[in-house]
């Protein structure tokens, strides 16, 4: 049985996150059959790159709901690409769309619906998935590059590419960067329509700030990473805990104070080449005895 890594707090339901499950993966896909809740108040915070095909993301998202009381998706680079394998051709927003739809059909919670209010040890907080994309603006890797066109040039001829460069689409925005600034601005507003006094626990598939790809082995691959538009977020939108995915480089850091939660899994040689082997679901926030029960 794949558990937390985190104890429980006696009797206490616990906010649990994971990423890059990668179910296409048969390795991966036998660690989600056997992951299991320390409780049953427990949720799970499911932060992206689930699988490509849309039959293995839902799979998935049903197996997981049948163990977790609630399940919150939110999407990575790997759900959006249009996959020559994969049955469903939709492109860009017209897929997320469908995968949102489906993805409700199971009642796991998606970045349209409504945010969930976990009910935390220190009083409520919401839960917000978000799905914000990136926009070549963290160029650190490129140095001297002074537009994305500059970056992508310069990440090529060090033969760094991402494979979203072929796979993922923004339709029908012109590029990815239009459709994450899009997505940026729609999810800002919804962000500070909540209560000022309401905590948040922020989670994004890509860092929300740079720093974490600092650590990367090809620098310029942070052009894929995320957007400078959310440098602040976690301070703007009174993050008590910001989860993200993506680096498959699962770690805690700090920023100002808050805690930023790397919770991928990722691929069977990455986790087994470490002696802990696989990691499951991190505690993210401990809820108050008895809630969610």
């Amino acid at each position: 049985m794949i558990g937390c890594v985190q104890t429980s707090t006696a009797g206490a339901p616990q906010l649990l996150a994971i990423s890059d499950l990668h179910v296409g993966y048969e390795a991966n896909r036998d660690i989600v059959e056997k992951m299991r809740p320390g409780g049953d108040g427990d949720w799970l915070i499911v932060a992206g790159d689930v699988a490509e095909h849309v039959a293995d993301i839902l799979w998935a998202l049903r197996t997981l709901k049948e163990n977790f009381g609630t399940v919150i998706w939110l999407p990575g680079n790997h759900e959006l690409w249009t996959h020559p394998k994969d049955p469903l051709t939709l492109r860009g927003e017209a897929r997320y769309r469908h995968l949102v739809e489906e993805i409700r059909a199971l009642d796991v919670v998606t970045p349209e619906d409504p945010y969930p209010i976990w009910e935390g040890e220190k009083g409520p907080v919401a839960v917000c998935p978000m799905a914000l994309l990136y926009d070549y603006t963290w160029r650190d890797g490129t140095p001297g590059a002074t537009s994305k066109k500059e970056a992508l040039a310069q990440s090529t001829e060090l033969g760094v590419v991402c494979t979203d460069e072929m796979l993922l689409h923004p339709d029908p925005l012109p590029g990815i960067d239009d459709w994450c600034r899009a997505r940026v601005a729609e999810t800002a507003e919804r962000l500070s329509a909540l209560d000022p006094d309401l905590p948040t626990v922020l989670a994004n598939h890509w860092p929300l700030h740079r720093d974490p790809t600092r650590v990367l082995r090809y620098p310029s691959f942070a052009l894929w990473c995320g957007t400078e538009l959310t440098e602040d977020w976690h301070l703007r939108f009174h993050a008590t805990e910001v989860v993200y995915g993506h680096l498959h480089i699962p770690r805690v850091t700090y920023r100002d104070g808050i805690r930023f939660t790397e919770a991928s899994l990722g691929y069977p040689r990455e986790w087994g080449a470490r002696a802990a082997g696989p990691l499951g679901p991190r505690r993210i926030l401990a809820g108050r005895p008895g809630a969610g029960r």
